[in-house]
């Protein structure tokens, strides 16, 4: 796994803010070493943002988990 700089977590941010129309939208640097950068709404984690740097293109991941006890009750 290759950690984001902080330049790239800045632009990432502002993109991701951008495409999702969230300006509460976070991305934070990962909280120890070797764990992921964190994506964030409101202060709560959402999700993990993962570089790709493969055959010298940089992509970025994002793995989103939603609890089914978070989903609202079927009607």
């Amino acid at each position: 796994m290759t950690s984001l700089s902080a330049s790239e977590i800045t632009r990432l941010q502002t993109a991701l803010r951008r495409l999702l129309g969230s300006k509460d939208l976070t991305v934070n640097p990962a909280p120890r070493a070797g764990m992921s950068v964190e994506l964030a709404v409101n202060g709560e984690v959402i999700g993990t943002v993962h570089r790709d740097d493969e055959d010298g293109d940089v992509s970025y991941a994002i793995n989103m988990v939603v609890l089914e006890e978070d989903l609202p009750a079927a009607k």
